[in-house]
């Protein structure tokens, strides 16, 4: 895909002006040590997802201005619209929109994730998109040894119920959730009319969390394949030749059960 289309596709970010007295907040950052470590490696590949389909989402807002951090930390961002993703099922895997986000998790070295809090926990349309990334592909694990930093908007005052869950969400996937996170209370308060963050500590915190996600991805990126190197999946692919898909696992306890019945 050429970089227009990238620009297009998933860097809507890029967009947004800011008022014509409102000069770019994050273009004063002082972000050196972490833009030098980034300049020395690869670029880190990060996927952006976010929990509203609203039209002024604040979770979104929230996404691209970490998303504009993360660029001129030097990664190389990508944020993924869950417009039109269906719900999880077990017949859509092959939606244009199942198979681009599948495509973009693979893509990616780190993820950051932000949701509203809705009743006390994520939204549907968060976790729906986490739903249509796959733990295993035949032997692959799509985001096993991943980075990942989570991210809350709040309505009202200050909770921490989402971005606990993210966590929890992000060990299930076999991530790497880093130490630090955000949670802005009364979202709707901290955006200037021309969707920018206005300056509080809480806008220090999520810079704070983009730097810490692209310098604890810098560390782990060169050992991602050591800190996946599992005994049980070395024993399986010893017996097997090759790691099994969970189907081919439950269908081995289902026959090994019905033969113990025949005897």
């Amino acid at each position: 895909m050429r970089e227009e289309e990238v620009d297009r596709r998933y860097r809507p970010f890029l967009e947004t002006k800011n008022g014509e007295d409102e000069p770019d907040w994050i273009e004063a950052l002082e972000l050196d040590t972490v833009r030098e470590m980034q300049a020395r490696e690869k670029r880190v590949k990060v996927l952006v997802l976010y929990g509203s389909l609203r039209q002024r989402s604040f979770s979104r807002l929230t996404a691209y201005e970490a998303a504009r951090v993360l660029a001129r930390l030097g990664a190389d961002v990508r944020v993924f619209d869950p417009t039109g993703l269906p719900i999880k099922d077990d017949v859509s895997d092959k939606h244009e929109k199942v198979v681009e986000l599948r495509a973009l998790s693979d893509w990616s070295d780190a993820h950051f994730w932000c949701s509203p809090e809705q009743h006390g926990t994520v939204t549907a349309v968060f976790k729906n998109q986490i739903d249509w990334i796959p733990l295993s592909v035949g032997s692959v694990r799509p985001t096993q040894g991943r980075t990942v930093a989570v991210c809350q908007v709040n309505g009202g005052s200050q909770s921490f119920n989402v971005v606990n869950l993210l966590r929890v969400l992000g060990r299930w996937m076999r991530m790497f959730a880093i130490p630090n996170q955000s949670s802005i209370p009364m979202a709707w308060k901290q955006y200037t009319s021309s969707d920018r963050l206005m300056p509080s500590s809480n806008r220090d915190r999520l810079v704070d969390v983009c730097e810490e996600l692209i310098k604890v991805t810098l560390l782990l990126r060169p050992h991602f394949e050591l800190l996946g190197d599992r005994y049980s999946e070395r024993e399986e692919k010893r017996e097997h030749g090759r790691l099994r898909t969970q189907a081919e696992v439950e269908a081995a306890k289902d026959t090994k059960g019905a033969q113990k019945d025949a005897n």
